[in-house]
């Protein structure tokens, strides 16, 4: 999983850089946990709202590392909590002053394989509440035939294992051929979709084209616009 992480971090600043240079005034992460892009993008997003929605306990935890590292919070950063099976994002949002018309950037990264369905359809109809035209989305998944457990994919087996150990089963999977159509439901019309071959190529080839780095295959990402 380690390449898979790399390559997905790589996407996912590419996207988060992309969408400052375009001019949108909010990015939203969903699930955030550590993540360290509010920090390590401070300048190109100071004029940007950022919001990091996750658990109060994984929060506090964050917040506790601020402190430890001797790190101020970059004044544009919301930090909302939220219990993604019971907990409305709309509503929270909301209470942070999220704006609903203004273009922002949605990331949900290691996210949704870990929610039962009828939180994601809840999740993703509040995106479309939420979004207005031209806002983006950015997020990863699981194949549904991960969760089938067909076996056919580099790496599923040991993926498999290594989150029964820590007890965060996976719930949610997509098909690859149905992602466009899942996202269409919804009011998102996919522009970039990768599987673990495409990410190989992008952030794996060396000069001569080999490959230096497998990625496991149980993984997809991608990257939609508010129609």
């Amino acid at each position: 999983m380690y390449e898979y992480v790399i390559a997905r971090t790589k996407y996912i600043d590419a996207a988060f850089r992309q969408a400052l240079a375009d001019g949108l005034g909010q990015i939203v992460l969903l699930g955030a946990g550590f993540d360290t892009r509010a920090l390590r993008f401070q300048t190109e997003s100071c004029g940007a709202a950022i919001f990091e929605v996750d658990a109060p306990l994984t929060q506090n935890a964050k917040i506790d590392r601020y402190r430890q590292c001797s790190l101020a919070v970059p004044q544009n950063l919301k930090f909302v909590a939220m219990d993604f099976d019971r907990d409305s994002i709309a509503e929270k949002l909301r209470q942070f002053e999220f704006h609903e018309r203004e273009r922002s950037l949605f990331i949900l990264e290691g996210v949704l394989m870990y929610l039962l369905p009828a939180s994601v359809d809840a999740l993703f109809q509040s995106l479309h509440t939420l979004t207005s035209e031209g806002s983006r989305l950015v997020f990863d998944y699981v194949h549904a035939s991960v969760l089938r457990g067909d076996m056919t994919l580099y790496g599923e087996a040991g993926a498999l294992q290594a989150v029964d150990k820590i007890n965060e089963g996976w719930h949610f999977g997509l098909e690859y051929e149905k992602v466009n159509t899942f996202l269409s439901n919804y009011g998102f019309t996919l522009i970039d979709h990768k599987d673990a071959g495409a990410m190989e190529r992008l952030y794996f080839e060396d000069q001569n084209g080999l490959i230096v780095g497998r990625i496991n295959g149980t993984h997809g990402i991608v990257t939609a616009v508010r129609s």
